[in-house]
Formats: structure tokens, sequence, C-alpha cells
């Protein structure tokens, strides 16, 4: 009997913000996997170790939660006045599935270093030392992001003094810049652009659960917003709270399931299952006292509001970067339910908690042809190369 011998592909593992995936250049894929379609898919699935009936990805890369089971493919970008064009693969990790409907925020910090240590932008533009500004076009979402990376000695600094909460070591600090945040229109082409149902505060109804509250709003990632108190919860949970708790999880798919179909995002609820990357369902609460996942107290005065976040599934154990662009958007915009959980107003910042400590996140909102419309959002993050060279895989499994 014969086998296929193993085949080995240049990649890279790195951290960026609170998740880590395996960076690819596009040209270092094998010929069938560099274009869209099953094989790039089996490859990806076959890297991260996917789909693990155990849940634990053991035989492949993966780190058997939805923050670690991550692809990306990058190139030297097609689109004008761009350095790198960005693609990213959410990877289920119990079903046969790359999920390519959205961006990941918390990756976003690692491609600015990536693309210049691969050399997608041009020697001209990188600094002896200070920071070298990526152009990045996020091919999922056809959106821009701005990222600025610190340079040391015409080098990437990757250490440094910033703490990022749910990241257990410093580094040094990658500033992003998402702009023009927000999804193009409603269902039927009609509502505001940002709000699809055009509205800032909707009554969802949930068959088994009841009418939530919801605001819904596609900025970073689509994502559905309601209140804690409303689903039984007050917005201080950690991940062991709900991760645990089957009916919860199947609770929050159907929240996620009826709003992804009242976003126009899909045509019915069982179109949710093969979707799973988008929407986000996230709940949010006032601020109250709270102490971390680390052991971190975390003051009521220290935030202005509660939010934690599902993804994938499960309760994230920080937040998404892209939920975070959403939390600052709807943050800005009085009347949101975000926006009232903060305590209203106007706003250009809002540190929120999660269950790993805080964000600060900013957002620029504003009022255009009588709808709203986000023009960027900003925050902090750090990113670092955990391993470099190949990932080996068997030859025949693509």
């Amino acid at each position: 009997m014969t086998f296929a011998p193993q085949i080995k592909i240049p990649a890279t593992y790195m951290r960026g913000g609170t998740s880590k995936g395996v960076f690819f250049r596009l040209q270092d894929l094998p010929e069938s996997a560099q274009v869209p379609g099953q094989a790039r898919d089996n490859l990806l699935l076959r890297v991260i170790g996917s789909p693990d009936p155990y849940g634990k990805q053991t035989d492949g890369m993966g780190g058997a939660t939805s923050s670690t089971s991550k692809t990306v493919i990058l190139s030297k970008s097609e689109q004008p006045d761009h350095d790198v064009d960005y693609l990213f693969g959410q990877v289920a990790i119990d079903k046969p599935f790359v999920d390519w409907s959205g961006n990941c925020g918390n990756l976003t910090a690692a491609v600015g270093a990536f693309a210049i240590n691969s050399g997608f932008v041009d020697a001209d533009r990188i600094p002896d030392n200070g920071t070298c500004t990526v152009r990045i076009w996020q091919a999922n979402i056809k959106k821009t992001i701005i990222a600025r990376v610190p340079i040391t000695n015409g080098e990437v600094q990757e250490t440094g003094d910033f703490e990022l909460d749910g990241v257990t070591f410093p580094a040094a600090e990658i500033q992003i810049e998402f702009m023009d945040p927000a999804d193009g229109p409603g269902e039927d082409g009609k509502g505001a652009a940002m709000f699809p149902t055009g509205n800032l505060v909707d009554d969802l109804e949930v068959p088994g659960v009841g009418t939530l509250k919801a605001t819904m709003i596609n900025a970073g990632i689509p994502t559905i917003f309601v209140n804690a108190d409303e689903i039984g919860y007050v917005g201080t949970e950690l991940q062991e709270a709900t991760n645990g708790d089957n009916k919860a999880l199947a609770m929050f798919e159907t929240i996620r399931a009826h709003g992804a179909v009242k976003m126009g995002l899909i045509s019915n609820v069982e179109e949710a299952a093969s979707r799973q990357h988008t929407p986000k369902v996230a709940f949010v609460a006032p601020p109250k006292d709270y102490v971390a996942s680390s052991g971190k107290k975390v003051a009521a005065a220290d935030i202005d509001l509660l939010v934690r976040a599902l993804s994938m599934g499960k309760l994230h154990h920080a937040m998404m970067g892209t939920a975070a662009v959403a939390i600052g958007t709807a943050a800005a915009i009085p009347g949101t339910l975000v926006n009232l959980a903060a305590g209203g107003g106007e706003r250009n910042a809002v540190t929120f908690g999660h269950p790993s400590g805080t964000l600060r996140v900013g957002a620029e909102a504003e009022v255009l042809n009588g709808q709203w419309t986000a023009t960027k959002a900003i925050m902090s993050r750090s990113a670092r190369v955990l391993m470099e060279g190949w990932v080996r895989i068997p030859g025949d499994s693509f």
C-alpha cells in the first residue's frame, strides 16, 4: 500500500491582538490553493487540524478556540494606494468549514508586520526608526485598514511595554485605524448602510426567548447587541458561566440566526449554520465592579459599560477586534443600546469591560443624507511572530 508523502508550505505563526493564526503568502501556496475553492479550504482545514470531533485540533496548528483557529493569506495589493491584500479564513473546529464572510480585527495587528517582513511594503516607505504606515486592503469586506507599525533600526519592533488585557506579556503598540467601517445597504437595498433595518433599536422576535430590544449594526463586523438583563445576564460573566451551558449557547445561536435574517445577511435561519463567523451576538450592561479572568479587579468607575460577545458559538475570552469596532461605533451614536448602556449622549471614544479586562476604542460617526455613517474607528493592539518556517500536511489532503 502506498501513502502520499507530506508536503511543506512556507508559513508564519503569529499572534495578533488576542488571537493567533497561521499566515501565508499567496505565492507560497500550492497552485490549486492559490485561488478560492475547495482545494484551498481543504488545505487550511488540514493545516489547522479540522474537523476534529474531539474539539482539540491536536493534529494541526489550531488551538481549539475560535481565537486560535484562524488563517491568513496575504499578497501584494492589487488596489491603488494599498500595500497588501489581506484575506482572512475562520476555520471551524468540529466541522469541515472555512468561513470567509468577515474580517479578524485582532489579527489585523499582525498583518502590517507580516507585510513589512514579506516585502509587500516598498523599502523606501520603511523608516530606520519611527513608524511605518501600512495600507491594508481587507479583501473579505473590501475595506481599507491603516496599521501604524513601530520600526527600530529598520526592522519591525515587536517587544515593548504596551499591555493588552487578554494577552499575558507586554509588546510593542500597533495602532489600527478601520476606515469607513460600515458595510453596504440593508435588506432589499433599502435602509441605512450602517443599520440594515434603518433603526437604531429594533424589536427582535426570537422563538423560545421572547421579543428583545436589539441594535443591529454593520461596522467592523455585523453585530447584534442585546441588553444583558433581558436574557438573564448581568454583563460581568466570564467564559465558564456560559460555555458549559448548552441551553444558553443554543439561546445565543437562536438570537444570532434570527438577527441575521432581520439584517438581511441570510434568507432563513437554517442558513446560519453555514455562516458561523458573522454576524456576532453580544450583550451589554451599565458598568459594574467585577474580577476579570486573570484575577484583575475591574472597577465600574474605570469603564463606560460592560460587553460580552460570542464568536463561533462560544463566549469570547476577551473581545474580537472587529466587534470592538462595532462597539465603538455604536457607542458614538446616541440612542443605540451600546450608547445607552454607556450612559447616553455623544462620545467619540469608549472604554468597555470584557472577560479579560478592559479595552478603549475610538470612533467617529456622523449623519450624512439623513443616515448615520462611520468615518473610522481606532484602537491599539500588539503582534508578535511566534514561529516561522514551514507547516507540513499530507500531500493528498487538498
